[in-house]
C-alpha cells in the first residue's frame, strides 16, 4: 500500500522528533511492504519566519491532499511577543479547523519499565495505568463569545460556554467506537450539578449511547471527582469522554501520573480517516538542536496514525513492542534517565526502536 503523509516539523525540537518518527515508519514500510511518501510543509514559527504567517495556504492544501498528517511542535521564545493572531500556536488551531478535526484522543499509558517515575503509589502502579481521554476539540468555552468592558467603574470579562446536541453526539460516537475495541466502558466527565451545558452533555451522552451503542456502559463522573481519582487511582478508568475545557486540563493531569510527558502522543480526528497526529509536549526551544529530546511520543503518534487512519493494527503493535523492548533493555533519553541506565540521544533512541521493529 502507498500512503501520503504530510509532515509539519514545526519549531524547536520538532524537526528532530519528526525525523525519528519517519525513520521508524520507513522501517515499518520495509518490513510490511508499505510505501510511505513524506511531504514537508511549514507551520508555526518556521512558517512565520519564511512566509509571514503561521499557517500558509500551501500547508493547508498539502494536508488536505494527504492521507494523514504528522506534526512535531510549534512555538518558542522567539515569537512570544507577537499578537494573538500572528503567534505560532494560531497555526495549530488553524490546521485543526481546516481539516475539520473535532476530537482529540490522548492515551495516558504508564510503561512498566518507567514505573519508578510515576508519582502514584507502587500498589496502584502494579495494576497498570492506561486511560484514554477523548476531548471535544472545537466547541465549548474556548470557542464561545468573548466580551470585556467596564460596568459601574469595574472592569469585567466573560467567556461563553456553549454546546449543541450534534457536537456532543459526534464526540460521543468517537468515544464509543474507541471503547468498542477496548473494555466497552466509558466515563463521561461533566459538571452537571452546576452547569447547564453539562446537564445537556449528560442527557445527550446517555440518550446517544442507549440508542446506538447499547452494549457500552456509561458512567457519569463530576470533573472535580475525576481530577481527584486520576491522582488517587486512575486504574478504574479506561475511555474518558469530556468537553474541551475539562479535557484540556484532565489530559495534562493524566500525562503527569505516567511519569513523563515525553512519552505521550495524541491524535485529532474528524469524520474521515485523515487525522493530525502529534506528541502532547511543546517545542522545548531550550534543548532544540542538542540531540537530547525524547522522540518516543512522536513515534507513538506515528503508530497511532498507522492504527487509526490506515487500519494497520499489526504495524501499530510492532512499534509498541519495539519501544517496550528498547525501554526494557535500559535505554533512556535525558528526560526519563535513571542512574544505572544507558543514556542515549534523540537520534539514537529512534534508531534503536527502528532496529527492533
Amino acid at each position: 500500500m502507498n500512503y501520503n503523509i504530510a509532515v509539519l516539523d514545526g519549531d524547536g525540537i520538532g524537526p528532530e522528533i519528526c525525523a525519528g518518527a519517519l525513520l521508524v515508519l520507513d522501517k515499518i514500510g520495509q518490513k510490511y511492504r508499505h510505501i510511505f511518501n513524506f511531504s514537508h510543509y511549514l507551520i508555526g514559527g518556521a512558517a512565520i519566519d519564511e512566509c509571514g504567517c503561521p499557517l500558509p495556504e500551501k500547508t493547508i492544501k498539502g494536508c488536505l491532499e494527504s492521507d494523514s498528517v504528522l506534526l512535531g511542535a510549534v512555538g518558542g521564545y522567539k515569537w512570544d511577543n507577537l499578537s494573538g493572531d500572528a503567534r505560532p500556536e494560531k497555526g495549530l488551531l488553524g490546521i485543526r479547523k481546516a481539516m475539520g478535526l473535532y476530537s482529540n484522543i490522548r492515551p495516558a499509558k504508564l510503561w512498566k519499565s518507567l514505573a519508578g517515575a510515576s508519582p502514584l503509589k507502587p500498589e496502584i502502579v502494579e495494576k497498570g495505568v492506561e486511560i484514554t481521554i477523548v476531548r471535544e476539540l472545537t466547541g465549548g468555552i474556548y470557542f464561545g463569545k468573548r466580551t470585556s468592558g467596564e460596568e459601574d467603574g469595574v472592569q469585567f470579562a466573560t467567556d461563553e460556554e456553549k454546546y449543541t446536541v450534534p457536537e456532543i453526539e459526534r464526540i460521543m460516537r468517537v468515544a464509543c467506537e474507541l471503547s468498542k475495541k477496548r473494555s466497552k466502558r466509558i466515563a463521561s466527565v461533566d459538571k452537571a450539578n452546576v452547569l447547564e451545558t453539562s446537564r445537556l452533555w449528560r442527557k445527550t451522552v446517555h440518550e446517544f449511547a442507549e440508542k446506538y451503542y447499547p452494549d457500552i456502559t456509561v458512567e457519569d463522573v463530576l470533573v472535580d471527582n475525576m481530577a481527584m481519582q486520576i491522582v488517587k487511582d486512575p486504574t478504574r478508568f479506561d475511555v474518558v469522554v469530556t468537553s474541551n475545557l475539562f479535557g484540556d486540563i484532565l489530559s495534562d493531569e493524566a500525562a503527569q501520573v505516567t511519569g513523563s510527558i515525553g512519552m505521550l502522543a495524541s491524535s485529532s480526528l474528524g469524520d474521515g480517516t485523515r487525522g493530525l497526529y502529534e506528541p502532547i509536549h511543546g517545542s522545548a526551544p531550550d534543548i532544540a538542536g542538542k540531540d537530547i529530546a525524547n522522540p518516543i511520543a512522536t513515534i507513538l503518534a506515528a503508530a497511532m496514525m498507522l492504527r487509526d487512519s490506515f487500519n494497520l493494527i499489526e504495524e501499530y503493535n510492532a512499534v509498541e513492542r519495539a519501544i517496550k523492548k528498547v525501554l526494557d533493555s535500559g535505554y533512556r533519553t535525558a528526560d526519563i534517565y535513571e542512574e544505572g541506565m544507558k543514556k542515549v540521544g534523540c537520534a539514537q533512541m529512534a534508531r534503536l526502536i527502528a532496529e527492533n521493529i
